[in-house]
């Protein structure tokens, strides 16, 4: 019996020496998954969104269409957090008729515009880049304010406040922002040392760019640096971009991708910067897409390899690129947290 043991292990240990490791080995694992439920208050929908956005004016709400995907951590913020505060719960459940949508599913959707589509293809023609995307409409089906990826609480009640109350006066998001949470004064921007100092020109550059729009004594700027721009992997990363820091608010000159001459705030409007801190990406003199909500390192790390590497050009998908991005580290023994 110990020589046919001895016989066995001999026979096992030569398998596995032969044996591809990848075959054996099983992936990293992907932590931060996010969970949740669709509360109980969104409406049961034929998804008509046309009837949707009429139903909710003639009892004097907006619609407001979340788009979103199982298992994001962003998504699971917004439910468990945002409408787990009674402040924000009440305040949605007052002014909107909510629906959610599948960013992958296959149900039946009519767009406002009258087309008829699946969901996943409904989250394709409005160019879902993030989960949470959350699209707001008035009566008439006019797309009012657009939130792409997740808002914290105080930021989100003031989008659901602007969307009720004031998106009817022709004010901007951003110009609502301003006077309702006008930047403070004292302060300085958090510096890094991969900015690039003034003089902007960003015209003709061979590197994609990245320009971050801050401002001053901004709690959520200190949690990018603190929590994102800190990290080693992210700074190899912005390594492949000519990145500048702007205050969003400033007259700083800037020479703009495409060759205007401008400031600071004025390009900062005319990009409709609404959520600060935002980083938008350009390449070849033009924007490839931007983030403008809370995103952990994950995310901001995936979203500058989607743009470096020009990913984008054959990959229309940055949720399919991301997934891929994730598989090809956990396959290589790389863990992945998205909620760090």
């Amino acid at each position: 019996m110990p020589a046919l043991l001895h016989g066995l292990a001999f026979i096992l240990a030569s398998l596995l020496t032969a044996w591809p490791v990848g075959v054996l080995a099983d992936k990293a694992p992907m932590r931060g998954v996010g969970e949740f439920t669709i509360p109980a208050w969104f409406k049961n929908s034929f998804l008509d969104l046309r009837e949707d956005a009429a139903e909710a004016s003639a009892r004097g709400r907006s619609l407001m269409v979340y788009i979103g995907q199982d298992g994001c951590p962003y998504c699971a913020a917004l439910f468990n957090t945002n409408f787990s505060q009674k402040s924000v719960e009440d305040y949605a459940r007052a002014h909107f008729d909510a629906l959610d949508i599948n960013m992958w599913g296959d149900r039946a959707v009519v767009d406002v515009d009258g087309e008829s589509l699946t969901e996943k293809a409904f989250a394709a023609k409005h160019e879902v880049w993030f989960t949470p995307t959350i699209l707001f409409f008035d009566g008439i089906g006019k797309r009012v304010l657009r939130i792409n990826g997740y808002y914290p609480p105080r930021r989100f009640l003031a989008a659901l406040r602007y969307v009720a109350e004031d998106s009817a006066k022709g004010e901007t998001f951003a110009a609502y922002l301003e006077r309702v949470a006008p930047p403070a004064a004292p302060g300085t921007l958090i510096d890094e040392p991969f900015f690039l100092r003034p003089p902007y020109d960003l015209k003709d550059t061979a590197s994609p760019v990245v320009v971050f729009f801050e401002q001053r004594d901004c709690d959520e700027c200190r949690d990018l640096h603190r929590e994102v721009l800190d990290k080693a992997e992210t700074r190899r990363e912005i390594g492949r971009f000519r990145a500048i820091q702007l205050d969003r608010w400033s007259a700083t000159p800037v020479v703009t991708p495409s060759g205007e001459r401008s400031t600071a705030r004025q390009w900062a409007d005319a990009l409709g910067i609404g959520y600060v801190p935002a980083a938008v990406f350009f390449d070849d003199g033009r924007e490839v897409m931007r983030i403008e909500a809370m995103f952990k390192a994950f995310h901001v790390q995936s979203v500058m390899d989607y743009v470096a590497s020009r990913a984008y050009r054959t990959q229309p998908s940055f949720q399919r690129f991301i997934q891929g991005r994730a598989d090809g580290l956990r396959e290589a023994g790389v863990g992945v947290d998205l909620w760090k």
